[in-house]
């Protein structure tokens, strides 16, 4: 069942979406080369207690840390590791928080350190993750569907002849952290669920620059490409309102 939040709530929820938005600002400031997701992991864990919240993933099934750090082929729900970032790596960082009762949830991705080291087609590849999002995201309007979600995120990332990950998906959120809907990154425009005002909802687009298809990782908690190719993985926490889409986990 998809629960639709009031106003009262949104406005918590914006409240934490702030927050968790300058969290990941300077975690991504430190991702530089030689540091480590495992370092990576202390700062936000430190940066949370020094707010007030709580970490979203920490426990979550069984995940032992607050930040999920993917780095080159890792798509998603990398586990932190003591081993340095690269100059050129593709690192995927996402995080999530608890806040006065309401989670939220983001993921954003960086070239480490020099673009230049980085595979050739690693800056389009980024640029594209990011357009599928601002794409998805003009669409999330009461009224339009998740069909309209999914085409818009899909036709942008296989415009720049990227694929869409197909066994991943977005998702509802608010007093649970994985609430229904089920968004995927592809679709038909005008198929599936209704969007209405008061959903609250995270959309990510997950691409890569291979096939589509993912395994598990040797960690146990990541999924990476099963061709080995470069991923990257973008999300914002959206509330569906009259007047237009808000961010509530805006930079």
């Amino acid at each position: 069942m998809i629960s639709i939040k009031t106003d009262k709530e949104i406005a918590i929820m914006k409240q934490g979406g702030a927050i968790l938005a300058r969290v990941m600002k300077q975690l991504l400031k430190m991702a530089k080369p030689g540091a480590s997701g495992e370092q990576l992991n202390r700062a936000a864990l430190a940066l949370f207690f020094d707010y007030g919240v709580e970490p979203a993933f920490l426990g979550h099934q069984n995940f032992p840390a607050a930040l999920c750090v993917s780095k080159n082929k890792v798509v998603v729900h990398g586990l932190p590791d003591s081993q340095p970032l690269k100059s050129g790596d593709i690192l995927s960082l996402d995080l999530g928080l608890k806040y006065q009762g309401y989670y939220l949830d983001m993921a954003f991705s960086v070239i480490v350190g020099k673009k230049s080291e980085a595979h050739p087609l690693a800056i389009k590849f980024l640029q594209a993750g990011e357009e599928s999002l601002k794409q998805a995201i003009k669409m999330a309007k009461p009224g339009n569907t998740l069909g309209d979600l999914g085409q818009a995120t899909q036709e942008v990332i296989e415009r720049a002849g990227f694929s869409v990950v197909r066994n991943l998906c977005g998702h509802g959120i608010g007093q649970e952290l994985h609430e229904d809907p089920q968004i995927l990154n592809y679709g038909l425009s005008g198929e599936g669920e209704v969007l209405k005002e008061g959903m609250v909802i995270c959309l990510e687009p997950m691409l890569t620059m291979g096939g589509w298809k993912i395994k598990k990782s040797a960690d146990g908690f990541g999924y990476e490409t099963a061709d080995g190719s470069l991923a990257c993985h973008f999300e914002h926490t959206i509330a569906v309102a009259k007047k237009g889409p808000q961010v509530l986990t805006k930079f």
